[in-house]
Protein backbone atom coordinates (compact mmCIF):
# COMPACT_ATOMS: atom_id res chain seq x y z
CA UNK A 1 0.00 0.00 0.00
CA UNK A 2 1.30 3.42 -1.01
CA UNK A 3 0.36 5.70 1.90
CA UNK A 4 2.22 8.65 0.39
CA UNK A 5 -0.02 8.95 -2.67
CA UNK A 6 -1.24 12.44 -3.55
CA UNK A 7 -4.96 11.81 -3.88
CA UNK A 8 -5.74 15.21 -5.38
CA UNK A 9 -3.03 14.82 -8.00
CA UNK A 10 -4.41 11.39 -8.87
CA UNK A 11 -7.92 12.80 -9.23
CA UNK A 12 -6.72 15.66 -11.42
CA UNK A 13 -4.83 13.23 -13.67
CA UNK A 14 -7.93 11.06 -14.08
CA UNK A 15 -10.17 14.02 -14.88
CA UNK A 16 -7.65 15.46 -17.34
CA UNK A 17 -7.25 12.16 -19.19
CA UNK A 18 -10.99 11.63 -19.44
CA UNK A 19 -11.47 15.24 -20.51
CA UNK A 20 -8.90 14.74 -23.28
CA UNK A 21 -10.67 11.56 -24.38
CA UNK A 22 -13.93 13.49 -24.72
CA UNK A 23 -12.22 16.34 -26.58
CA UNK A 24 -10.78 13.84 -29.08
CA UNK A 25 -14.29 12.74 -29.97
CA UNK A 26 -14.88 16.04 -31.77
CA UNK A 27 -12.34 15.19 -34.46
CA UNK A 28 -13.59 11.61 -34.70
CA UNK A 29 -17.18 12.53 -35.54
CA UNK A 30 -17.95 11.92 -39.20
CA UNK A 31 -20.72 10.99 -41.60
CA UNK A 32 -21.34 7.73 -39.78
CA UNK A 33 -22.80 9.68 -36.85
CA UNK A 34 -25.35 11.23 -39.20
CA UNK A 35 -26.02 7.80 -40.67
CA UNK A 36 -26.57 6.39 -37.16
CA UNK A 37 -29.05 9.17 -36.37
CA UNK A 38 -31.01 8.52 -39.55
CA UNK A 39 -31.11 4.78 -38.87
CA UNK A 40 -32.48 5.45 -35.39
CA UNK A 41 -35.02 8.01 -36.63
CA UNK A 42 -36.30 5.62 -39.28
CA UNK A 43 -36.59 2.75 -36.82
CA UNK A 44 -40.16 1.47 -36.60
CA UNK A 45 -39.37 -0.87 -33.71
CA UNK A 46 -37.06 -0.31 -30.76
CA UNK A 47 -33.43 0.60 -30.31
CA UNK A 48 -31.74 -2.41 -28.72
CA UNK A 49 -28.44 -1.71 -26.99
CA UNK A 50 -26.03 -4.51 -26.16
CA UNK A 51 -22.56 -4.74 -24.67
CA UNK A 52 -20.48 -6.86 -22.31
CA UNK A 53 -18.86 -5.96 -18.99
CA UNK A 54 -18.26 -2.24 -18.46
CA UNK A 55 -19.54 -1.58 -21.98
CA UNK A 56 -22.75 -3.27 -20.88
CA UNK A 57 -23.12 -0.91 -17.93
CA UNK A 58 -22.64 2.04 -20.27
CA UNK A 59 -25.07 0.46 -22.72
CA UNK A 60 -27.70 0.26 -20.00
CA UNK A 61 -27.31 3.99 -19.37
CA UNK A 62 -27.46 4.81 -23.09
CA UNK A 63 -30.65 2.77 -23.50
CA UNK A 64 -32.20 4.51 -20.50
CA UNK A 65 -31.28 7.95 -21.85
CA UNK A 66 -32.69 7.14 -25.28
CA UNK A 67 -35.93 5.85 -23.77
CA UNK A 68 -36.41 8.90 -21.56
CA UNK A 69 -35.79 11.34 -24.42
CA UNK A 70 -38.26 10.02 -26.96
CA UNK A 71 -36.45 7.06 -28.56
CA UNK A 72 -37.95 3.76 -27.32
CA UNK A 73 -35.02 1.60 -26.29
CA UNK A 74 -33.93 -1.22 -24.00
CA UNK A 75 -30.75 -3.12 -23.12
CA UNK A 76 -30.10 -6.79 -23.82
CA UNK A 77 -27.12 -8.62 -22.33
CA UNK A 78 -25.23 -10.32 -25.20
CA UNK A 79 -24.65 -13.46 -23.16
CA UNK A 80 -28.37 -13.78 -22.45
CA UNK A 81 -29.12 -12.98 -26.09
CA UNK A 82 -27.28 -16.15 -27.10
CA UNK A 83 -29.50 -18.15 -24.75
CA UNK A 84 -32.95 -17.02 -25.77
CA UNK A 85 -33.12 -13.27 -25.47
CA UNK A 86 -32.54 -12.86 -29.20
CA UNK A 87 -36.27 -13.44 -29.31
CA UNK A 88 -36.57 -9.81 -28.22
CA UNK A 89 -35.00 -8.67 -31.51
CA UNK A 90 -37.07 -8.02 -34.64
CA UNK A 91 -36.21 -6.88 -38.14
CA UNK A 92 -37.92 -3.56 -37.30
CA UNK A 93 -35.38 -2.82 -34.55
CA UNK A 94 -32.02 -1.06 -34.71
CA UNK A 95 -29.19 -2.59 -32.71
CA UNK A 96 -26.45 -0.54 -31.04
CA UNK A 97 -23.52 -2.79 -30.11
CA UNK A 98 -20.76 -1.58 -27.78
CA UNK A 99 -17.25 -2.99 -27.47
CA UNK A 100 -14.08 -1.02 -26.90
CA UNK A 101 -11.94 -3.65 -28.60
CA UNK A 102 -14.56 -4.46 -31.20
CA UNK A 103 -13.73 -8.13 -30.71
CA UNK A 104 -15.80 -9.08 -27.65
CA UNK A 105 -16.80 -12.68 -28.31
CA UNK A 106 -20.25 -12.50 -26.72
CA UNK A 107 -21.13 -9.55 -28.94
CA UNK A 108 -19.62 -11.02 -32.11
CA UNK A 109 -21.48 -14.30 -31.59
CA UNK A 110 -24.85 -12.63 -32.12
CA UNK A 111 -23.83 -10.54 -35.15
CA UNK A 112 -24.66 -13.22 -37.74
CA UNK A 113 -28.19 -13.54 -36.37
CA UNK A 114 -28.65 -9.74 -36.33
CA UNK A 115 -27.47 -9.63 -39.94
CA UNK A 116 -29.69 -12.55 -40.92
CA UNK A 117 -32.62 -10.69 -39.37
CA UNK A 118 -31.61 -7.69 -41.50
CA UNK A 119 -31.78 -5.36 -38.49
CA UNK A 120 -29.57 -2.25 -38.94
CA UNK A 121 -26.46 -2.29 -36.74
CA UNK A 122 -24.77 0.73 -35.17
CA UNK A 123 -21.38 -0.13 -33.69
CA UNK A 124 -19.60 1.95 -31.06
CA UNK A 125 -16.02 0.82 -30.68
CA UNK A 126 -12.54 2.09 -29.89
CA UNK A 127 -11.06 0.08 -32.77
CA UNK A 128 -12.26 1.23 -36.21
CA UNK A 129 -10.52 -1.77 -37.85
CA UNK A 130 -12.27 -4.32 -35.64
CA UNK A 131 -14.80 -6.96 -36.65
CA UNK A 132 -17.63 -5.11 -34.93
CA UNK A 133 -16.74 -1.80 -36.57
CA UNK A 134 -16.64 -3.35 -40.04
CA UNK A 135 -19.98 -5.07 -39.45
CA UNK A 136 -21.79 -1.87 -38.57
CA UNK A 137 -24.12 -0.11 -40.97
CA UNK A 138 -22.88 2.94 -39.09
CA UNK A 139 -19.69 2.78 -37.02
CA UNK A 140 -18.97 5.35 -34.32
CA UNK A 141 -15.33 5.70 -33.38
CA UNK A 142 -14.50 6.25 -29.69
CA UNK A 143 -10.77 5.61 -29.89
CA UNK A 144 -8.85 6.98 -26.91
CA UNK A 145 -5.15 7.65 -26.38
CA UNK A 146 -4.95 6.40 -22.82
CA UNK A 147 -7.14 4.97 -20.09
CA UNK A 148 -7.19 6.98 -16.86
CA UNK A 149 -6.17 3.80 -15.08
CA UNK A 150 -2.37 4.08 -14.48
CA UNK A 151 -2.06 0.47 -15.68
CA UNK A 152 -3.92 1.47 -18.84
CA UNK A 153 -6.18 -1.52 -18.24
CA UNK A 154 -9.38 -0.64 -16.37
CA UNK A 155 -12.03 0.86 -18.69
CA UNK A 156 -12.19 4.52 -17.65
CA UNK A 157 -11.49 7.01 -20.42
CA UNK A 158 -12.96 4.56 -22.93
CA UNK A 159 -16.24 4.15 -21.07
CA UNK A 160 -16.52 7.90 -20.57
CA UNK A 161 -16.03 8.46 -24.31
CA UNK A 162 -18.62 5.81 -25.13
CA UNK A 163 -21.14 7.32 -22.75
CA UNK A 164 -20.62 10.79 -24.24
CA UNK A 165 -21.21 9.51 -27.78
CA UNK A 166 -24.37 7.79 -26.54
CA UNK A 167 -25.55 11.04 -25.01
CA UNK A 168 -24.73 12.89 -28.24
CA UNK A 169 -26.82 10.40 -30.19
CA UNK A 170 -29.75 10.67 -27.77
CA UNK A 171 -29.74 14.47 -27.80
CA UNK A 172 -29.45 14.67 -31.59
CA UNK A 173 -32.50 12.40 -31.86
CA UNK A 174 -34.32 14.44 -29.20
CA UNK A 175 -33.79 17.60 -31.23
CA UNK A 176 -34.74 15.91 -34.51
CA UNK A 177 -38.02 14.67 -33.01
CA UNK A 178 -38.87 18.07 -31.51
CA UNK A 179 -39.07 16.39 -28.11
CA UNK A 180 -40.43 18.90 -25.59
CA UNK A 181 -40.19 19.40 -21.86
CA UNK A 182 -43.78 18.19 -21.57
CA UNK A 183 -42.90 15.04 -23.51
CA UNK A 184 -40.03 14.47 -21.09
CA UNK A 185 -42.36 14.89 -18.14
CA UNK A 186 -44.74 12.24 -19.46
CA UNK A 187 -41.95 9.68 -19.21
CA UNK A 188 -41.05 10.88 -15.68
CA UNK A 189 -44.46 11.25 -13.99
CA UNK A 190 -43.27 9.88 -10.67
CA UNK A 191 -40.38 12.25 -10.17
CA UNK A 192 -40.21 15.85 -9.04
CA UNK A 193 -39.34 16.89 -12.59
CA UNK A 194 -42.56 15.37 -13.87
CA UNK A 195 -44.58 17.17 -11.22
CA UNK A 196 -42.94 20.45 -12.10
CA UNK A 197 -43.62 20.06 -15.79
CA UNK A 198 -47.10 18.53 -15.72
CA UNK A 199 -48.92 20.04 -12.74
CA UNK A 200 -51.13 23.00 -13.53
CA UNK A 201 -52.37 25.68 -11.19
CA UNK A 202 -55.84 24.11 -11.34
CA UNK A 203 -54.40 20.88 -9.90
CA UNK A 204 -53.26 22.43 -6.64
CA UNK A 205 -55.29 25.61 -6.11
CA UNK A 206 -57.96 26.04 -3.44
CA UNK A 207 -61.35 26.54 -5.07
CA UNK A 208 -65.02 27.05 -4.25
CA UNK A 209 -65.73 27.68 -0.59
CA UNK A 210 -62.03 27.29 0.23
CA UNK A 211 -61.19 30.58 -1.49
CA UNK A 212 -60.82 33.38 1.10
CA UNK A 213 -63.28 36.03 0.01
CA UNK A 214 -64.87 39.20 1.38
CA UNK A 215 -66.85 41.94 -0.34
CA UNK A 216 -65.91 45.57 -0.64
CA UNK A 217 -68.13 46.63 2.27
CA UNK A 218 -66.44 44.32 4.78
CA UNK A 219 -64.75 45.90 7.77
CA UNK A 220 -61.13 45.10 8.53
CA UNK A 221 -61.84 43.04 11.64
CA UNK A 222 -64.29 40.88 9.69
CA UNK A 223 -61.74 40.34 6.93
CA UNK A 224 -59.26 39.13 9.55
CA UNK A 225 -61.67 36.40 10.53
CA UNK A 226 -61.80 35.21 6.89
CA UNK A 227 -58.01 35.25 6.64
CA UNK A 228 -57.73 33.20 9.83
CA UNK A 229 -60.39 30.65 8.86
CA UNK A 230 -59.11 29.98 5.34
CA UNK A 231 -55.46 29.87 6.49
CA UNK A 232 -53.87 31.13 3.27
CA UNK A 233 -52.44 34.29 4.79
CA UNK A 234 -54.71 36.54 2.74
CA UNK A 235 -58.20 37.13 1.42
CA UNK A 236 -59.60 38.34 -1.87
CA UNK A 237 -61.79 41.43 -1.99
CA UNK A 238 -64.55 41.46 -4.61
CA UNK A 239 -67.41 43.71 -5.72
CA UNK A 240 -71.07 42.69 -5.81
CA UNK A 241 -70.56 40.96 -9.19
CA UNK A 242 -67.69 38.90 -7.79
CA UNK A 243 -65.01 40.77 -9.74
CA UNK A 244 -61.66 41.05 -7.95
CA UNK A 245 -60.94 44.50 -6.53
CA UNK A 246 -57.87 43.66 -4.48
CA UNK A 247 -56.21 41.40 -1.96
CA UNK A 248 -55.58 41.78 1.75
CA UNK A 249 -52.50 40.01 3.08
CA UNK A 250 -50.53 39.65 6.29
CA UNK A 251 -48.29 42.41 4.98
CA UNK A 252 -51.28 44.74 4.58
CA UNK A 253 -52.26 43.95 8.17
CA UNK A 254 -48.82 44.93 9.48
CA UNK A 255 -48.96 48.20 7.58
CA UNK A 256 -52.45 48.88 8.95
CA UNK A 257 -51.24 48.25 12.50
CA UNK A 258 -48.30 50.61 11.94
CA UNK A 259 -50.81 53.33 11.05
CA UNK A 260 -52.94 52.45 14.09
CA UNK A 261 -56.16 52.12 12.07
CA UNK A 262 -59.43 51.32 13.79
CA UNK A 263 -60.11 47.70 12.82
CA UNK A 264 -63.83 47.92 13.46
CA UNK A 265 -64.37 51.18 11.62
CA UNK A 266 -62.00 50.76 8.65
CA UNK A 267 -63.41 49.26 5.40
CA UNK A 268 -61.18 46.61 3.86
CA UNK A 269 -60.95 48.68 0.66
CA UNK A 270 -58.90 51.30 2.52
CA UNK A 271 -56.11 48.89 3.47
CA UNK A 272 -56.16 46.28 0.70
CA UNK A 273 -53.63 46.01 -2.12
CA UNK A 274 -55.21 46.75 -5.50
CA UNK A 275 -52.20 46.05 -7.66
CA UNK A 276 -52.17 42.31 -6.97
CA UNK A 277 -50.61 39.56 -9.01
CA UNK A 278 -52.97 37.04 -10.57
CA UNK A 279 -52.68 33.92 -12.72
CA UNK A 280 -55.04 31.65 -14.70
CA UNK A 281 -55.91 28.06 -13.91
CA UNK A 282 -54.31 26.55 -17.06
CA UNK A 283 -50.88 27.93 -16.20
CA UNK A 284 -48.23 25.42 -15.20
CA UNK A 285 -47.64 25.36 -11.47
CA UNK A 286 -43.92 25.78 -12.15
CA UNK A 287 -44.66 29.05 -13.96
CA UNK A 288 -46.78 30.27 -11.08
CA UNK A 289 -43.97 29.39 -8.67
CA UNK A 290 -41.52 31.42 -10.75
CA UNK A 291 -43.87 34.42 -10.58
CA UNK A 292 -44.08 34.12 -6.80
CA UNK A 293 -40.30 33.91 -6.51
CA UNK A 294 -39.68 36.81 -8.90
CA UNK A 295 -42.15 39.08 -7.12
CA UNK A 296 -41.24 37.77 -3.65
CA UNK A 297 -44.83 37.03 -2.74
CA UNK A 298 -46.35 34.05 -0.95
CA UNK A 299 -49.84 33.91 -2.46
CA UNK A 300 -51.55 34.08 -5.83
CA UNK A 301 -55.14 34.63 -6.93
CA UNK A 302 -56.48 32.61 -9.86
CA UNK A 303 -58.96 34.50 -12.06
CA UNK A 304 -61.38 33.48 -14.78
CA UNK A 305 -61.93 35.49 -17.96
CA UNK A 306 -64.40 37.76 -16.16
CA UNK A 307 -61.73 38.66 -13.57
CA UNK A 308 -63.49 36.71 -10.84
CA UNK A 309 -61.50 34.62 -8.35
CA UNK A 310 -61.82 30.90 -9.06
CA UNK A 311 -58.85 29.78 -7.02
CA UNK A 312 -56.08 30.71 -4.61
CA UNK A 313 -52.79 29.14 -3.67
CA UNK A 314 -49.70 29.89 -1.62
CA UNK A 315 -46.12 28.73 -1.31
CA UNK A 316 -47.12 25.93 1.06
CA UNK A 317 -49.36 24.46 -1.65
CA UNK A 318 -46.38 24.45 -4.03
CA UNK A 319 -44.26 22.70 -1.44
CA UNK A 320 -46.95 20.14 -0.64
CA UNK A 321 -47.43 19.33 -4.34
CA UNK A 322 -43.68 18.82 -4.85
CA UNK A 323 -43.31 21.73 -7.29
CA UNK A 324 -40.54 23.23 -5.16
Amino acid sequence: MNKDIDFLASARRTIELERDAVNDLLSQLDGDFEKACKLALNCTGRIIVTGMGKSGHIGNKIAATLASTGTPSFFVHPGEASHGDLGMFTRNDVVIALSNSGETSEVLSILPLIKRMNAPLISITGNPDSTLSRAGDASLNVTITEEACPLNLAPTSSTTATLVVGDALAIALLEARGFSAEDFAFSHPGGSLGRKLLLKVSDIMHSGADIPRVNEKTMLHQALIEVTQKRLGMTTVTDEAGVLLGIFTDGDLRRALDHEVDMKQTPITEVMTTDCTTVHSDMLAAEALQIMQDKQINSLIVLDQQQRPVGALNMHDMLKAGVI
